[in-house]
């Protein structure tokens, strides 16, 4: 699994916004500037979050983009499987794979759904607000 350039900037873009809760919209303009990231590609990560019903936008004076729920209710699981075609480890386990032949004989299959369960529960124990916070997410124990 590698997070794409879409999916990194995504994250940055709902951690920018979750930081500035105060009810006002924020300029695209101002989040490229911050996050460092071009608006031509900014506008089509937030054209998708806001399809997705992630962030609300308004046009005109005083317009941007906020957040439709408090950041505790965002996970960092579901923001990189909305912009991440897969988060699957192999593609054997994507959603739309056809079925493997060799699946009943595969001996590395547990394998790989143990490692796609470890990296789907760890990123959905993650919110938003975890992110948003200065000092970032306390890291879970490592397993035994």
């Amino acid at each position: 699994m590698l997070v794409s350039t879409k999916g990194r900037y995504a994250l940055r873009v709902m951690i920018d916004l979750a930081q500035r809760q105060d009810g006002d919209y924020i300029p695209l303009k101002e989040i490229a500037q911050r996050q460092e990231i071009s608006e031509k590609y900014l506008e089509s990560i937030i054209k998708l979050l806001v399809r997705a019903r992630l962030l609300t936008g308004l046009r005109g004076k005083g317009g941007g983009y906020k957040l439709t729920q408090s950041p505790e209710q965002y996970t960092a699981g579901q923001i990189l499987r909305l912009t991440e075609e897969s988060l699957a480890p192999v593609a054997c386990l994507e959603e739309q794979a056809a079925p493997c032949p060799r699946t009943a004989q595969c001996p590395t299959r547990a394998l790989w759904e143990g490692l796609d369960r470890v990296i789907r529960d760890y990123l959905d124990q993650i919110t938003l607000a975890d992110l948003a916070r200065p000092e970032g997410p306390v890291s879970p124990p490592a397993p035994q």
